[in-house]
């Protein structure tokens, strides 16, 4: 594998040579971002996405959500690129994105500190996470390419709920937040789901405070959070003086809940414009960047695998590998931080499922059929 990412790393050297990628026009980069948490020097996962010019650009702020099953493993599995979609339609509008990992998801140091230290009592770990939205916006106000005085935080699930703790605190330069199904669940100490109640107390004791605009975006078909639960809590948000407002998106797939991530833009985009307008920030595009390259699909591919081949072509990153074997009977779309991590993660994907002798191999790397031969 060492070598395979050293020709790689020559591979995609060789190819931004002959051509300006998939973001000409923008920065896209990981980075460890440096905060200080309650005295504790940590850093975060992150991964930012701006115009690749000079000058201030108002910042947005995301966070995602928690696996359903919170393990170490499945924690360390979050990637900041999952924003991908959404920080490149705020690039292209003029703005500077930054997709934080909150401590202890993906590559964030610091420990996890998001447990309940009682059932179903969120507010402890709602403000915690709230904690690591907080730093980094004070981390962040110095760099060269941040408009400090113009904020917006953006949140989906349990970063929904962060980006809401973060206000609360009504934090200098942020003008608005953007809450996609915020919410939280977990068993009750008899076992049983908690009730809505506790999320719908969580939430008001955060709108007591909380003075930044919000607009809050819910699938109707979210199935943990449906339009019911999401109005009652926004009444509760505000009762406490919180400006707020709810905005119902039509159902997306068989469930809503992730629909920031891979529903078209147009599911939510005409939702939030006129929300960034009463902000007075930008809602125009001004930078345009061109259709992927249309690659030939490897032969006799699966069904199954050239779903996953369209998918890979749609993904606007150059940091993705597309890797099957010799029948296309079996295949791995590779998304990551960087080419060579979306090399490791397209192997893994097309490996676990032979499980067996090595029979995957490389196709393509970003816009760029790949030229080595099969592994032996």
């Amino acid at each position: 594998m060492r070598t395979l990412i050293a020709a790689l790393l020559a591979f995609v050297t060789a190819a931004h040579a002959e051509d300006s990628g998939l973001l000409p026009g923008l920065v896209a980069t990981p980075l460890l971002l440096p905060v200080s948490i309650a005295g504790n020097e940590v850093k975060l996962d992150s991964f930012v996405i701006r115009p690749d010019r000079q000058g201030r650009y108002p910042l947005v702020i995301m966070t995602g959500g928690t696996p359903s099953v919170a393990s170490p493993k499945n924690l360390a599995g979050r990637s900041p690129i999952a924003f991908n979609r959404v920080a490149i339609a705020f690039a292209q509008r003029g703005y500077a994105t930054i997709t934080i990992m909150r401590r202890g998801y993906g590559l964030s140091s610091g420990g996890f500190a998001e447990e309940l230290q009682q059932p179903c009592d969120y507010l402890p770990a709602v403000r915690n996470s709230g904690d690591d939205i907080l730093a980094a916006i004070t981390a962040l106000r110095g760099e060269p390419w941040v408009e400090a005085d113009h904020i917006l935080l953006v949140g989906q699930s349990t970063g929904g709920l962060a980006v809401l703790a973060a206000a609360a605190a009504n934090p200098s330069g942020v003008v608005g937040l953007l809450d996609f199904d915020g919410g939280r669940h977990s068993p009750s100490a008899t076992g049983e789901p908690c009730g809505s109640d506790h999320l719908i107390d969580t939430v008001a004791a955060l709108g007591r405070t909380a003075r930044v605009p919000a607009l809050w975006l819910y699938a109707e078909n979210d199935r943990a959070y449906g339009p019911s639960l999401a109005q009652d809590m926004l009444r509760a948000y505000t009762a406490g003086g919180a400006p707020a407002r709810l905005e119902l998106l039509a159902p997306f797939d068989t469930d809503g809940h992730d629909l920031v991530y891979n529903a078209p833009l147009e599911t939510w985009l005409p939702a939030v414009e006129p929300f960034l307008a009463e902000l007075k920030l930008p809602t125009a595009p001004v930078i345009t960047l061109p259709e992927p390259a249309s690659l030939p699909p490897p032969a006799d591919l699966s069904s199954l695998c050239q779903e996953g081949f369209a998918n890979y072509l749609a993904y606007r990153n150059d940091a993705k590998a597309f890797a099957t074997d010799i029948s296309g009977g079996v295949c791995g779309v590779g998304k990551g931080r960087t080419a060579p991590e979306a090399l490791n993660n397209a192997m893994s994907e097309c490996q676990s499922v032979v499980r067996g002798k090595p029979v995957c191999h490389i196709y393509a790397v970003g816009q760029h059929l790949w030229a080595m031969e099969p592994l032996p």
